[in-house]
């Protein structure tokens, strides 16, 4: 009866232990199972890190040129930035030398009327002193001469006309001897002075005219000489301020410059720059106001280039400065007998300092 429980007892442990050995067994499975897939994580892990180090290695080589490629587009980026900086420069270096010697006239400061009409007429002193020889630089023997000679000197210079006149004159002296010329003839003997078709047309106008309105008498009113074919208002002036002794202003082109530059008017229109003028000046001063004026426009105040280094009256002139400042470059501009050159009359009056201006060279023979 004792022997017959113990055969339980001992299958049981069998069985516990054989269920241990078996769950023991279980957990290496699962424990190598784990171990396997570590390792092949590992070296899945190692093949990526391996293919990316190739991948970078092969893709160094080509980034490397494209960084050279880069700094080489930057050196010369660089360069020809330089090039343009230096060639900028050089070339504003040009212009500035270029533009150096044009020097801009000061801005003109505010002045009363009073005191433009104060420094006006003490210019006309002081040129009145500078040129006590002032005259009109036509030869002239007569009205009739001295009409035609002006009619001619538009468009040329007053030496050309003073060089042709003297033959002229010599075949038809007056009136009645030019209205009966040929024109082809005329239009010969005036051709040095331009212009002459249109110059011959008026010639015989205004001969005709005299001859047959005037009694062959050149007039001495204004209202009859404006009348006259091509003859305006500063031909009419010349003409009376210097034949018949009647006050008048006369703007040419050298007259209205230096108006405008003294800041006497700002018009452009002769008639108003002489109205402007005449406004200014007494009536009495009007034709040697003219004569100093023209002289010192054609001497010194030049168009392009004023000598304002050699003016007497810079001191006086608002435009000081748009010529040439230096004295002694202002000094080699200056023209006729302060330039030591000949004037422009072959017949100059007396007391002129100058030279007389030599005759028109006779025309070379065909050889």
């Amino acid at each position: 009866m004792n022997e017959t429980p113990e055969k339980p007892a001992a299958a049981t442990k069998a069985a516990a232990k054989k269920a241990v050995t078996k769950k023991a067994t279980a957990q290496k499975a699962v424990t190598k199972k784990a171990t396997a897939q570590k390792a092949v994580a590992a070296q899945a892990a190692a093949k990526t890190t391996t293919k990316q180090a190739t991948a970078a290695t092969e893709a160094a080589p080509a980034k490397k040129p494209a960084a050279k490629k880069t700094a080489t587009a930057k050196k010369t980026t660089v360069k020809k930035t330089a090039v343009k900086k230096t060639t900028a420069k050089k070339t504003t270096a040009k212009t500035a030398t270029a533009k150096a010697p044009a020097k801009k006239a000061p801005a003109r400061k505010p002045e009363s009327r009073a005191a433009m009409v104060r420094r006006a007429r003490r210019i006309n002193r002081e040129l009145a002193e500078l040129y006590p020889y002032a005259h009109p630089e036509l030869d002239f023997t007569n009205p009739f001469e001295l009409l035609v000679a002006t009619v001619l000197s538009a468009q040329t210079t007053d030496l050309r006309v003073n060089q042709t006149t003297p033959r002229l004159f010599a075949v038809c002296p007056t009136p009645e001897d030019m209205a009966a010329m040929d024109p082809e003839q005329l239009e010969e003997l005036i051709r040095p002075t331009g212009f002459f078709r249109a110059k011959t047309k008026s010639l015989l106008g205004l001969s005709a005219a005299l001859r047959d309105r005037f009694g062959g008498e050149v007039p001495g009113r204004l209202e009859d000489l404006v009348s006259l074919p091509g003859v305006g208002r500063k031909t009419a002036n010349v003409v009376l301020g210097n034949a018949f002794g009647v006050p008048g202003i006369t703007v040419d082109t050298h007259f209205g410059r230096l108006a405008r530059r003294f800041g006497w008017t700002t018009a452009e229109d002769a008639e108003k720059v002489e109205a402007d003028v005449a406004e200014i000046f007494p009536k009495s001063e009007w034709t040697m106001l003219s004569h100093r004026v023209v002289f010192h426009g054609r001497r010194v105040c030049h168009s392009r280039k004023p000598a304002c280094g050699a003016c007497p009256i810079a001191p006086l002139c608002p435009a000081y400065g748009e010529g040439e400042t230096d004295p002694e470059k202002a000094k080699k501009l200056l023209k006729y007998e302060l330039g030591g050159q000949p004037g422009q009359r072959l017949k100059p009056p007396a007391g002129y300092p100058g030279q007389s201006a030599p005759p028109m060279a006779p025309p070379v023979a065909a050889s």
